[in-house]
């Protein structure tokens, strides 16, 4: 057996000294035992994100013995035929593939030949029909696949195919073993081999490390080379697609940790070997820095490409290795703070010294400013606010550039809501939009591709600050990955965007300029996570096409001087002033998933100077009473009163001077 070298006596071991673990493994796999083989005959398996109602963005519940019938969980609506049927098979393909490792894991520690006759069923089958499968799938961006319809499945199943045979090998006949190796192992690895795209890009981390893992236990070190020293192989990957504090250049969490998946699925193999990547700078720079970006809940914001669900800290299998390898604090923190969704089998096989016993801290205290990545938050007791000023990150990025997510008490208040299943209809036609997000918008198209600059930058106890700008009249950033082109680069000619955030106390002032040379128009836009309480103006649909043409009960008002908005949510109510010559439209347009809805509210104006102002107050008590906005040649000046009490701010246009603040004097005590 390749795996778990010199560690296989270990893992018997604390098997044996923990029957209950052991006992839970062999309960959860008892399903999938139980379940009836079905492997596909023909190449019909498409892609798993297309198994999503196209209505409510939620995934479909998946049933083994319904591959005709389909059901939304929200209304019970059944749909049939494609996209669905061929995304049911997928499905099919992922569980063989998992119980392959599940049931060959068990089969080694109980010797159970249930366990065993169960995987050579699976990889006998697969075997049999895999040289004929045909090359197949039309995603878009995505290299195409035998057994599924994209290149990524194909080495997500493989992986697992593989793990599994390397844990009965030894127990099947020689032609089993060569029937395997040749007809579905060596066939898959010539075929990804042969689609592995030339890009920085999470499918070629796991198509690579498919590749490792098939290297290792064919015995075949052509394979191991392509896979890690090749270039766009793993070494490759990490060198070209980390920024600077770690975090995968794609901008989203969720595909940080899938990479890191890939990464280390092939150390747990490489480990000990000369093919390790594990002593270079990259690991645990990649474990660590998300742990930074965790909210006061414990999961993670929803950058960029992140469907619900996704923006949990499940990721026991990575931090479980780490911990093995490295015996860093934060990690056995991680291991502690997800107790309550173990996963026992990484435990058994890589939980080798126990955890400390006393609770170590996890969520972080102090605000973070990450310039590599490009990520600002701000921390404050309950409340969170990230401002996101990143590179360019390719097909997974959501053309939000100086977007804004404010977390506050028990949630967000200001969501990125990510997105929902890539095939189902309101990725592209809702979520994956700059309208859809808390920025700027132009025509209602999305911003093209640019990377933002820090203009300046400052925290303390008393107040946080930040200045960025991202300028779409310089030429855009080059990126060695494939992209969709998503956005309208004429409309944006010229547009350049600043936006300056102050957080005093319990005020949060936002000041966005745009220079807009060619009079578009501009919609500078927020969605909250609660109710408008004094909505006004006269009700007309906000827009007949664009991602807002969902927007309902949509009123426009003119906005002159400085005006109050409301919001509620739970007891708590949330005072918003905005300025900006033009006009103020509200309306309800739908969350994620699509059973509800958030409060949009949106300034428009055409102006080729624009100014938008939107001061926050999060006060329980004393809320404001006047806001006067008053913009000089200098910059912008910002009186505000909490009854008798006056504070003045001066936010400056010269990006090298720090905004000026004349705080009233503290309440005497009586």
């Amino acid at each position: 057996m390749k795996q778990f070298s010199g560690l296989w006596p270990d893992i018997v071991g604390r098997a044996a000294a923990n029957s209950g673990l052991l006992e839970r493994l062999v309960k959860d796999a008892q399903p999938v035992l139980d379940a009836a083989v079905r492997i596909p005959q023909s190449g019909i398996a498409s892609w798993n994100l297309y198994y999503f109602c196209p209505h409510h963005g939620v995934r479909l519940a998946w049933r083994a013995d319904t591959p005709h019938q389909h059901a939304c969980p929200v209304d019970g609506e059944i749909f049939s035929g494609e996209p669905w049927d061929g995304a049911w098979w997928r499905e099919m393909n992922g569980r063989n593939a998992s119980a392959c490792q599940q049931l060959g894991l068990l089969w080694r520690l109980t010797g159970e030949t249930a366990y065993r006759d169960k995987v050579r069923t699976l990889l006998m089958g697969y075997a049999d029909v895999y040289p004929g499968y045909e090359i197949h799938g039309d995603i878009p961006n995505n290299g195409p696949g035998k057994m599924n319809a994209q290149t990524l499945c194909e080495a997500n199943c493989i992986l697992e195919m593989a793990l599994g045979y390397d844990f009965i090998r030894d127990s099947l006949a020689p032609g089993e073993q060569r029937h395997i190796s040749e007809n579905l192992l060596r066939c898959a690895a010539a075929f990804l081999r042969d689609h592995r795209s030339p890009q920085i890009h999470n499918h070629e981390v796991k198509i690579s490390a498919a590749l490792g893992v098939l290297g290792f236990i064919l015995e075949d070190e052509t394979l191991l080379e392509f896979a890690v020293n090749q270039p766009y192989g793993l070494r490759w990957q990490l060198e070209n697609g980390l920024l600077a504090e770690g975090l995968w250049f794609e901008g989203s969490v969720h595909y940080h940790y899938y990479a890191l998946q890939g990464f280390l699925a092939f150390e747990k193999l490489a480990r000990g070997t000369r093919w390790s990547l594990l002593d270079g700078p990259w690991y645990q720079a990649m474990l660590t820095f998300p742990l930074s970006l965790l909210l006061p809940d414990g999961t993670f914001p929803r950058l960029n490409d992140c469907l619900a669900g996704q923006e949990k800290l499940n990721h026991r299998d990575l931090y479980e290795f780490a911990w093995f390898i490295w015996r860093d604090p934060q990690y056995a923190a991680v291991l502690q703070f997800t107790e309550t969704t173990p996963d026992e089998r990484e435990t058994l096989l890589w939980r080798e010294r126990p955890l400390p016993e006393t609770p170590l801290p996890l969520i972080p205290q102090q605000s973070l400013f990450a310039p590599g990545a490009g990520l600002t938050l701000w921390r404050r007791p309950q409340q969170a606010l990230l401002i996101k000023h990143s590179p360019w990150g390719g097909e997974h990025d959501h053309y939000d550039r100086l977007g804004l997510m404010l977390w506050h008490r028990d949630g967000w208040l200001l969501t990125d809501m990510g997105t929902t299943g890539y095939g189902a209809k309101m990725h592209y036609d809702y979520y994956k939009n700059s309208a859809t997000h808390n920025t700027l918008s132009v025509n209602q198209t999305n911003q093209p591709p640019a990377n933002p600059q820090v203009l300046g930058w400052h925290m303390d106890s008393d107040s946080l600050w930040l200045d960025s700008e991202v300028d779409w009249g310089k030429p855009p950033p080059e990126l060695n990955s494939h992209s969709r082109v998503e956005w309208d680069a004429a409309a944006w000619r010229g547009v350049r965007f600043r936006r300056r955030l102050l957080w005093l106390e319990e005020v949060l002032i936002d000041l966005s300029t745009v220079e807009n040379p060619h009079r578009q128009q501009l919609d500078w836009t927020l969605h909250l996570a609660a109710r408008a309480l004094d909505q006004s103006g006269t009700p007309q649909p906000f827009s007949l096409s664009g991602p807002l043409r969902h927007m309902a009960n949509a009123t426009m008002t003119p906005l002159n001087g400085c005006q109050p908005r409301h919001f509620a949510r739970g007891k708590d109510t949330v005072a918003l002033w905005l300025s900006g010559d033009g006009e103020l439209w509200q309306g309800l347009a739908p969350d994620n998933p699509a059973i509800r809805d958030l409060s949009y509210l949106v300034m428009r104006n055409h102006l080729p100077q624009a100014r938008f102002v939107c001061l926050w107050d999060f006060a329980n008590h004393a809320p404001l009473t006047q806001v006067n906005v008053h913009h000089t040649p200098a910059g912008t000046h910002i009186t505000f009163w909490r009854g008798d009490r006056v504070t003045h701010v001066t936010l400056y246009d010269d990006p090298g001077k720090r905004p000026d603040a004349i705080l009233p004097l503290p309440e005497s005590g009586i």
